[in-house]
């Protein structure tokens, strides 16, 4: 069995965990970081979404140049930024300093998600291609996991430096991994060496795909940044706060990939609409109910069946030789809206007088996923998966 394939998703798998860990990380030492720095809730929100903030406005030229320079330059080079601007942090003195090499490695991690899918795509096809895909898609809340469990304790023993660092090292070791196993796959035509944009159906449903995507990761977000802030206030300890964020991640890591199976036998309209229904209850309970063990479970489990399906949706809502392109226009969408989102929940919960309001506002924006996912089936999404595939 040709073992390329599994070791180069392998490394990507690596790159989606690093960039859980690392844009997790400000929310992993929130209490602390508040404190020391004096944060209100929208400071902290915005600092949250510094990751995300030069998303909107390098995705789509990201893309281009892909189609450009190929795969293997584009993509490393932004798993060497993610690893750089993790270092500016773990040296940074200040909030501004942080939310600057938290601009640079977002950069580094658009250039990773904006061609990690069309990789995979390129790699695997049938039903190998939804698990290779619903596991980049849980890739990422382990990161997120692991983030939770590590970066406090590192933030502990030797200072918020460590924290940062701890990315940096993970991103170094994911980039040799990478750039040594990496080829283009056999069988695939390279696109013409150029900047030409994908069709206008193909841009409009990539568009539509990458609002899908914000709402949920806006929501699942929304849940794990402020879960820990909102317990505190309502004077819950350590460990269960802990195991209401292990539910919410590692449920994701189980729940990915059996909502991909899922969807080959259910359809995956219906686990679609079943995972956003529970995400965005669960989301807007923990704002208003004190059952935080039931939320948890409910985002992490059946609230992330259907996180694949929505990268799936994305990645073949445009031709093979547009997929860089198109991906650029989905992150765009998604990059913008990531780094709005935990702003507007930070302004939520001054408005309210609590992470509550957070929960709530995180909610509502995940609600958006379901208008936008029949806009695309609207617009001929369903034929155009189905021409892709």
């Amino acid at each position: 069995m040709n073992r390329r394939p599994w070791v180069i998703l392998t490394a990507l798998l690596l790159a989606r965990v690093g960039f859980g860990y690392e844009y997790q990380t400000v929310a992993s030492l929130g209490p602390g970081l508040i404190a020391r720095l004096h944060l209100s809730f929208a400071s902290f929100g915005s600092l949250i979404g510094a990751y995300m903030l030069s998303g909107a406005f390098v995705a789509l030229p990201l893309g281009l140049l892909g189609r450009r320079f190929g795969d293997r330059l584009v993509l490393g080079g932004g798993i060497a930024l993610m690893a750089a601007g993790q270092v500016i942090c773990a040296l940074a003195p200040d909030a501004g300093g942080i939310a600057a090499g938290r601009i640079v490695s977002g950069v580094g991690a658009v250039a990773m998600m904006v061609l990690q899918s069309k990789v995979i795509a390129d790699w695997f096809a049938g039903p190998r291609f939804m698990l290779a895909i619903s596991l980049s898609s849980a890739a990422y809340p382990v990161g997120v996991g692991l983030s939770q469990i590590v970066q406090p304790l590192l933030a502990r023993d030797f200072g918020w430096g460590a924290a940062f660092a701890s990315g940096a090292a993970e991103a170094a070791v994911t980039l040799l991994l990478f750039l040594a196993s990496y080829r283009p796959a056999p069988g695939t035509t390279r696109a013409p060496r150029g900047f030409a944009l994908p069709s206008r159906q193909e841009a409009g449903l990539s568009a539509v795909a990458g609002l899908i995507w914000t709402a949920y990761t806006a929501c699942y977000a929304g849940f794990l940044s402020y879960a820990p802030t909102l317990m505190t206030a309502r004077g819950q300890g350590l460990a269960l706060i802990g195991l209401v964020v292990a539910l919410a991640t590692w449920g994701n890591v189980l729940a990915t990939p059996l909502g991909g199976a899922l969807a080959g036998r259910w359809g995956a309209g219906r686990v679609f609409a079943a995972g956003t229904v529970a995400m965005v209850l669960g989301t807007a309970a923990m704002g208003g109910s004190n059952l935080p063990l039931l939320w948890g479970a409910l985002v992490g489990l059946p609230g992330s069946l259907h996180a694949g399906i929505i990268i799936a949706l994305g990645t073949l809502s445009a031709r093979t030789e547009n997929r860089p392109a198109a991906m650029g226009i989905f992150f765009t969408i998604y990059y913008a809206g990531g780094a709005l989102a935990p702003a507007l929940c930070g302004i939520a919960a001054d408005a309210y007088g609590g992470a509550g309001g957070a929960m709530f506002a995180a909610a509502a924006i995940g609600a958006i996923a379901i208008p936008a996912y029949l806009l695309h089936r609207a617009m001929g999404g369903r034929e155009a998966l189905l021409a892709n595939a």
